[in-house]
Protein backbone atom coordinates (compact mmCIF):
# COMPACT_ATOMS: atom_id res chain seq x y z
CA UNK A 1 0.00 0.00 0.00
CA UNK A 2 1.06 3.49 -0.72
CA UNK A 3 1.65 6.48 2.01
CA UNK A 4 -1.32 7.85 0.43
CA UNK A 5 -3.65 5.14 0.20
CA UNK A 6 -2.94 3.67 3.78
CA UNK A 7 -3.58 7.60 4.91
CA UNK A 8 -6.92 7.51 2.71
CA UNK A 9 -7.78 3.93 4.52
CA UNK A 10 -7.15 5.36 8.09
CA UNK A 11 -8.79 8.06 7.40
CA UNK A 12 -12.22 6.33 6.54
CA UNK A 13 -11.63 3.73 9.49
CA UNK A 14 -11.71 6.67 11.62
CA UNK A 15 -14.61 7.79 10.03
CA UNK A 16 -16.28 4.58 10.28
CA UNK A 17 -15.27 4.16 13.82
CA UNK A 18 -16.56 7.76 14.98
CA UNK A 19 -19.69 7.21 13.03
CA UNK A 20 -20.42 4.13 14.99
CA UNK A 21 -19.74 5.38 17.94
CA UNK A 22 -22.19 8.41 17.50
CA UNK A 23 -24.77 6.35 16.64
CA UNK A 24 -24.28 3.47 19.15
CA UNK A 25 -24.22 5.92 22.14
CA UNK A 26 -27.56 7.66 21.99
CA UNK A 27 -29.25 3.76 21.58
CA UNK A 28 -27.60 3.25 25.13
CA UNK A 29 -28.41 6.09 26.65
CA UNK A 30 -32.06 6.29 25.73
CA UNK A 31 -32.54 2.69 27.34
CA UNK A 32 -30.95 3.73 30.72
CA UNK A 33 -32.49 7.19 30.29
CA UNK A 34 -36.15 6.54 29.55
CA UNK A 35 -39.29 7.46 31.07
CA UNK A 36 -42.66 5.70 30.97
CA UNK A 37 -45.05 7.24 28.68
CA UNK A 38 -47.20 7.83 31.99
CA UNK A 39 -44.93 9.67 35.56
CA UNK A 40 -45.59 10.52 38.84
CA UNK A 41 -44.49 14.04 39.31
CA UNK A 42 -45.04 17.22 41.78
CA UNK A 43 -46.33 20.52 40.62
CA UNK A 44 -44.55 22.88 42.98
CA UNK A 45 -44.55 24.77 45.31
CA UNK A 46 -47.04 22.93 46.71
CA UNK A 47 -45.61 19.55 46.33
CA UNK A 48 -48.63 17.49 45.14
CA UNK A 49 -47.84 14.31 43.45
CA UNK A 50 -50.19 14.02 40.31
CA UNK A 51 -49.63 12.00 37.27
CA UNK A 52 -48.51 13.50 34.35
CA UNK A 53 -48.56 12.01 30.96
CA UNK A 54 -45.71 12.44 28.69
CA UNK A 55 -47.35 13.23 25.17
CA UNK A 56 -44.77 13.40 22.25
CA UNK A 57 -47.70 14.43 20.21
CA UNK A 58 -47.97 17.60 21.73
CA UNK A 59 -45.71 20.49 21.60
CA UNK A 60 -46.59 22.79 24.68
CA UNK A 61 -46.99 21.02 27.67
CA UNK A 62 -50.82 21.09 29.64
CA UNK A 63 -51.78 22.11 33.31
CA UNK A 64 -55.45 21.56 34.31
CA UNK A 65 -56.52 25.03 35.43
CA UNK A 66 -59.80 26.63 36.47
CA UNK A 67 -61.52 29.96 37.07
CA UNK A 68 -58.73 31.42 34.43
CA UNK A 69 -58.96 35.17 34.82
CA UNK A 70 -56.65 37.59 32.77
CA UNK A 71 -55.74 40.82 33.40
CA UNK A 72 -53.30 43.61 33.51
CA UNK A 73 -50.50 44.02 35.52
CA UNK A 74 -48.01 46.82 35.06
CA UNK A 75 -48.93 47.26 31.67
CA UNK A 76 -47.94 43.02 30.87
CA UNK A 77 -50.54 40.55 30.47
CA UNK A 78 -51.12 37.96 33.65
CA UNK A 79 -53.78 35.69 34.83
CA UNK A 80 -55.21 34.05 38.28
CA UNK A 81 -56.58 30.50 37.90
CA UNK A 82 -57.08 27.71 40.67
CA UNK A 83 -56.01 24.51 40.19
CA UNK A 84 -57.29 21.51 41.86
CA UNK A 85 -55.54 18.34 41.62
CA UNK A 86 -55.74 14.68 43.39
CA UNK A 87 -52.47 14.06 45.17
CA UNK A 88 -51.99 10.68 44.26
CA UNK A 89 -49.44 10.00 47.19
CA UNK A 90 -51.87 11.28 50.29
CA UNK A 91 -55.26 10.37 48.17
CA UNK A 92 -56.60 14.23 48.98
CA UNK A 93 -57.51 16.80 46.51
CA UNK A 94 -55.04 20.73 46.76
CA UNK A 95 -56.60 23.40 45.83
CA UNK A 96 -54.24 26.71 45.16
CA UNK A 97 -54.73 29.47 43.61
CA UNK A 98 -51.66 31.04 41.28
CA UNK A 99 -50.90 34.21 39.33
CA UNK A 100 -48.61 34.05 37.05
CA UNK A 101 -47.27 36.62 33.89
CA UNK A 102 -48.95 35.23 30.53
CA UNK A 103 -45.75 34.02 28.70
CA UNK A 104 -47.75 33.95 25.13
CA UNK A 105 -50.82 32.59 24.28
CA UNK A 106 -51.20 29.29 21.65
CA UNK A 107 -53.85 28.39 19.16
CA UNK A 108 -55.23 24.80 20.02
CA UNK A 109 -57.27 23.07 17.53
CA UNK A 110 -59.32 20.45 18.29
CA UNK A 111 -62.51 18.66 17.16
CA UNK A 112 -64.93 21.41 18.36
CA UNK A 113 -62.79 24.04 17.00
CA UNK A 114 -59.92 26.44 17.71
CA UNK A 115 -59.22 27.80 20.97
CA UNK A 116 -56.70 30.19 22.31
CA UNK A 117 -54.60 29.50 25.96
CA UNK A 118 -52.59 31.47 28.06
CA UNK A 119 -48.77 29.70 28.55
CA UNK A 120 -47.36 30.64 31.73
CA UNK A 121 -44.35 29.28 33.84
CA UNK A 122 -44.44 26.44 36.18
CA UNK A 123 -42.32 24.30 38.45
CA UNK A 124 -42.56 20.66 38.73
CA UNK A 125 -40.37 17.96 39.89
CA UNK A 126 -39.73 14.70 37.65
CA UNK A 127 -36.94 12.30 38.86
CA UNK A 128 -35.06 14.05 41.19
CA UNK A 129 -34.75 17.49 39.02
CA UNK A 130 -36.73 20.85 39.09
CA UNK A 131 -37.97 22.29 35.99
CA UNK A 132 -39.26 25.49 35.37
CA UNK A 133 -41.25 24.88 32.17
CA UNK A 134 -44.11 26.32 29.97
CA UNK A 135 -47.40 25.58 30.17
CA UNK A 136 -50.49 26.28 28.14
CA UNK A 137 -53.51 26.36 30.93
CA UNK A 138 -56.98 24.50 30.63
CA UNK A 139 -59.40 22.58 31.88
CA UNK A 140 -58.95 19.22 32.34
CA UNK A 141 -61.40 17.93 34.53
CA UNK A 142 -62.55 15.40 31.55
CA UNK A 143 -59.00 14.40 30.92
CA UNK A 144 -57.40 11.57 32.62
CA UNK A 145 -54.17 13.03 33.38
CA UNK A 146 -54.32 16.86 34.80
CA UNK A 147 -50.89 16.98 33.61
CA UNK A 148 -49.41 16.79 30.10
CA UNK A 149 -45.71 17.17 29.44
CA UNK A 150 -45.16 18.37 25.85
CA UNK A 151 -42.07 17.60 23.15
CA UNK A 152 -40.43 21.05 24.27
CA UNK A 153 -40.22 19.94 28.28
CA UNK A 154 -39.34 16.40 27.11
CA UNK A 155 -36.36 18.07 25.14
CA UNK A 156 -35.26 19.80 28.69
CA UNK A 157 -35.55 16.49 30.65
CA UNK A 158 -33.28 14.90 27.68
CA UNK A 159 -34.84 11.34 28.08
CA UNK A 160 -36.47 9.19 25.68
CA UNK A 161 -40.34 7.84 26.11
CA UNK A 162 -40.76 4.41 26.32
CA UNK A 163 -44.37 3.72 25.28
CA UNK A 164 -44.03 0.23 26.85
CA UNK A 165 -43.38 1.47 30.44
CA UNK A 166 -45.00 3.52 33.64
CA UNK A 167 -43.88 4.79 36.32
CA UNK A 168 -40.18 4.36 35.91
CA UNK A 169 -38.99 7.06 38.57
CA UNK A 170 -39.93 8.60 41.71
CA UNK A 171 -40.25 12.39 42.21
CA UNK A 172 -37.48 13.24 44.51
CA UNK A 173 -36.73 16.82 45.07
CA UNK A 174 -36.74 17.18 48.67
CA UNK A 175 -33.71 19.51 48.24
CA UNK A 176 -35.50 22.19 46.77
Amino acid sequence: MTICSRHLFSRRLLAATLLGLCTAAPLALAESDSLGWIEKGLVLPERVAVKFKLDTGALTSSMHAEDIDEFEKDGDDWVRFSVELEDVDRDEKIESTFEREVRRYIKVRGAGGAERRPVVMMKICIGDKVYDEQFSLNDRDRMNYPVLIGRRTLENIGAVVDSSKTFTTEPDCSNT
